[in-house]
């Protein structure tokens, strides 16, 4: 019999290592004295704490250790599938440090842009809208990219050009999305594809892609890089509101989120106080 420090020298686990995998069922010692609590292992033991150190080493968790080792035949198919999850985190990771590199690198900063007037097809996202916490919102991020590439796919097919980063935009054109956006019922977002093409391209678009005009206007707009999430979505609010303008005030209800390669560009349109007392008027 081995005791709990030669083991653990043997192994090359410490003792309060060799604590934890007992507790948890893991490395269970061969006796444990009922006076003392002194815990003793057999040298044949020491290849099962081989095997638990390999797997530990991997990233793997106590409970995918303690199943690998109940059911070897199943353990390829565990690290087949570890190694996947490893895989999607480094990513996750990877991506997070280059956001965090633009961030510092240069921080988000609110200018003043000019939208010219260009052709766009717009398309309804149909599925579940962006809620209040972050797994809805991936979900509606990934409705909107899906949209986006069924949207570019298919003026391409038509012999339309994609001439910009494509946006969404909150659906509140016509009463009628109005009225569904507030019981909802969707859709979530518009997605707008700006194109280049000529009346046959656009006349053979089929009848679910609306061709519209954008019209020409200031605006104020934000870059975050990354992914978007609630937190950034509301960052990128909360700095374009308070934006200082002359006798003009951004418009959030006029607000699109061009989505780059690299981040989403979150801009709001600039509205003039004269423009809207003549309007009024």
């Amino acid at each position: 019999m081995l005791s709990i420090s030669e083991f653990s020298e043997m192994c090359h686990l410490p003792p309060q290592t060799l604590r934890y995998y007992h507790s948890e069922g893991l490395l269970v010692p061969a006796d444990v004295d009922e006076q003392t609590g002194y815990r003793s292992y057999l040298m044949e033991q020491v290849e099962q704490a081989m095997l638990v150190t390999v797997l530990r080493g991997t990233g793997m968790s106590v409970r995918l250790v303690r199943r690998a080792l109940d059911e070897p035949d199943a353990t390829p198919a565990l690290l087949q599938q570890h190694s996947a999850e490893v895989e999607r985190q480094r990513q996750a990771q990877d991506e997070a440090i280059r956001d965090a590199r633009t961030f510092f690198n240069s921080w988000p900063e609110v200018r003043r842009r000019h939208a010219p007037e260009m052709t766009v097809v717009s398309m309804p996202v149909s599925g579940p809208s962006a809620g209040r916490n972050q797994r809805e919102w991936d979900e509606a991020e990934a409705a909107v990219t899906a949209t986006v590439q069924d949207v570019v796919k298919t003026v391409e097919s038509c012999g339309a050009v994609v001439s910009g980063p494509p946006w969404r935009t909150l659906p509140g054109e016509t009463p009628e999305q109005r009225r569904q956006t507030l019981s909802g019922e969707g859709p979530c977002w518009l997605v707008k594809v700006p194109v280049t093409a000529d009346e046959d391209a656009l006349a053979a678009l089929p009848g679910d892609v609306e061709v519209q005009t954008f019209e020409a206007r200031e605006e104020v707009s934000i870059f975050i890089p990354g992914k978007m999430s609630i937190a950034k979505y509301c960052t990128a609010l909360s700095r374009l509101v308070p934006y200082p303008l002359d006798a003009a005030y951004v418009d959030i209800t006029r607000m699109r989120h061009l989505l780059h390669d690299d981040g989403v560009e979150t801009t709001a349109a600039i509205c003039k106080l004269d423009e809207e007392i003549s309007a009024d008027g």
